[in-house]
């Protein structure tokens, strides 16, 4: 293989091209025929007209979190740090299953457009409606446009290592390429896009793990499992230790091991995903029913964490072995996935690999671009400044908003150049505010004020660090941002005993509406008639799907990089486990 970038630049064959259009041309289609159906209402173009089956919700909810930046990024890791720094996202098993479990229903029975307008069914008065406006502005922009921009970012790197095209060229095509179909058809087009191309992306990064681990520098599996011995030891640990940390040497706040320890007990109940996130949430809203709801999440965290995120492993602990440096690809080691494309794939599977990242880069972003203008329309424009609006004109306005928000997203995208560190910034700007959005369903005490002085002080804190780190000309770095945490827990504490409790008569509303678990006696005492559902069964069906997740995720892992017996152990007790927990929700979905 040659040693130069420029080398690794080639032009698509004419096979190659012809699949590029015929993935464009479907995409295009899927716009068009989707474009009647979407401009009928508000809840069409942005929950679907709430008729989604399990089996679609799921496999949109893995396709989005599928973006063009997430193998760069996982290469990016595993090259420099070693397979356990995507702690930091394998985490959220522990939060995902609990999602499926128990917020994938009461979400569905809360049966609103976006998660903002939860905040005046939960909360009243001004405070409620302010937190509604504020979140949506919040999360439709400044947030939204940060995740926007690391994914056209991670799309313009895969651009320019295979075409050589400049960065501002290469997020231009990125956007122009995504808008359109987002715009005509709403919801409706994103979730069928997202299904073809979540498969269609998933068969790229299968391919390419086939043909790098049976290529001559490598040997196959059973020679890949061999020269594992030629990397460093650190690239292939799951787990992180005290000893290979080096808390002592580095000093523990700066320890590898110091930032394992916050990925595995802090950032998973602390993000503002903890109850669903954003786009998920809009999933679940677009269910058909509370049991698709429930499976479409189950189905979502099973190909997240088993299914799709060995292949990439595989690769770029191959450009380890083969490219011990990044050196050709510039020192970008994120880009290496992409050099690895370009230098062991022929016509054909080449032009596939690049629709698979074609497909990821449109799934992410076509979503966030929905979502976004979801936010704006139905928590501000709809809510504030124009209520009596026809629905065909919410609509139009809609379809403006997209187009804002694309053109900003390409703004931010120029001034990301790290994806992983961006994914950990993003994690601290709302760092603080995940334990108040569970308590808010399992908690009656809580109020508007406890949920916004949670954001506020997350805000505050993380700008006084960037701040203080600037002036000091060092990294923002996690053991700076991990500091967000207990200020803004501290914080919401004091606010919420020293503010008065919402009323009864909005607490009975949200009640009766979404039946939650949790501590609600003066309200449950209201109705008598409600079933109060038990904690307990939901805890122990957390604890088997964890496992179920868990264990199959490393079990595979395991197997794959030669643990062969450990790694089948695993599997077996993922299994067990997964049997167990559906049984016990059999009869729960039956009803």
């Amino acid at each position: 293989m040659s040693a130069g970038l420029n080398s690794v630049f080639s032009s698509l064959t004419l096979l190659d091209w012809a699949i590029v259009a015929a993935y464009l041309l479907i995409s295009l289609f899927v716009g068009v025929y989707f474009t009647r159906r979407a401009s009928s209402s508000m809840a069409s173009y942005f929950v679907s007209g709430r008729d989604l089956t399990w089996w679609l919700l799921g496999t949109s909810m893995v396709a989005t979190t599928f973006a063009a930046d997430t193998p760069l990024a996982v290469t990016g890791w595993i090259r420099t740090d070693g397979i356990w720094k995507n702690w930091f996202w394998w985490n959220y098993i522990f939060s995902h299953v609990f999602i499926a479990l128990v917020f994938a229903r009461l979400w569905r029975r809360a049966n609103v457009i976006t998660d903002n307008e939860l905040n005046e069914i939960r909360y009243s008065g001004k405070p409620a409606a302010f937190l509604r406006g504020f979140k949506a502005f919040y999360y439709s922009t400044l947030f939204n446009f940060i995740v926007m921009g690391w994914v056209i970012s991670a799309m313009a790197k895969v651009l320019k290592v295979f075409f050589g095209v400049e960065t501002t060229v290469a997020i231009a095509i990125c956007l122009f390429i995504a808008f359109f179909y987002t715009m005509m058809s709403g919801l409706w087009g994103v979730m069928l896009t997202d299904f073809f191309q979540y498969f269609l992306a998933l068969a790229g990064t299968i391919i390419l793990a086939w043909v790098v681990i049976g290529s001559p520098e490598i040997g196959g599996l059973s020679g890949f499992v061999e020269k594992l011995g030629t990397i460093d030891e650190k690239h292939v640990a799951l787990f992180m230790t005290p000893s290979s940390g080096d808390p002592v040497s580095d000093g523990f706040w700066s320890s590898s091991f110091f930032t394992f320890f916050v990925y595995l007990t802090v950032i998973w109940w602390s993000s503002h995903n903890t109850d669903g996130g954003g786009y998920f949430i809009q999933r679940m809203l677009s269910a058909k029913s509370e049991r698709d709801s429930v499976l479409g999440t189950a189905w979502f965290a099973i190909n997240h964490y088993i299914i799709r995120f060995w292949p990439w492993v595989l690769v770029a602990l191959a450009s380890l072995i083969i490219y011990p440096t990044a050196d050709v690809a510039k020192g970008d080691n994120e880009a290496m996935y992409v050099v690895m494309i370009n230098n062991f794939l022929g016509p054909g599977l080449k032009g596939i690999l690049f629709v698979t990242f074609l497909a990821a880069f449109m799934s992410t972003l076509s979503t966030h671009l929905n979502w976004g203008a979801s936010y704006i329309m139905n928590d501000l424009y709809r809510r504030f400044l124009y209520k009596d609006g026809t629905e065909k004109h919410y609509v139009m306005v809609s379809r403006l908003c997209t187009l804002v928000l694309t053109i900003l997203a390409g703004y931010f995208a120029m001034h990301i150049s790290n994806i992983g560190k961006a994914w950990i910034f993003l994690w601290a700007m709302s760092a603080g505010i995940g334990l108040v959005l569970v308590l808010r369903w399992f908690w009656w005490r809580v109020n508007a004020w406890t949920e916004i002085s949670a954001l506020a002080s997350s805000l505050a804190a993380i700008f006084i660090l960037v701040l203080y780190t600037r002036s000091q000309g060092i990294p923002l770095e996690l053991k700076h941002q991990i500091l967000v945490i207990p200020v803004s827990v501290l914080t919401w504490i004091i606010v919420t005993f020293a503010t008065k409790p919402e009323p009864l008569g909005t607490l009975n509303e949200f009640y009766t509406r979404v039946r939650p678990w949790g501590w609600w006696k003066p309200v449950s005492d209201m109705n008598p008639e409600i079933e109060k559902p038990r904690l307990t069964p939901v805890l122990i069906n957390w604890v088997l799907g964890v496992s179920f997740i868990l264990f199959g995720m490393m079990g595979s892992g395991k197997m794959l990089l030669g643990s062969t017996f450990t790694g089948l152990v695993m599997v077996i007790i993922s299994a067990i486990s997964g049997v167990i927990v559906y049984l016990r929700l059999r009869k729960e979905l039956a009803d």
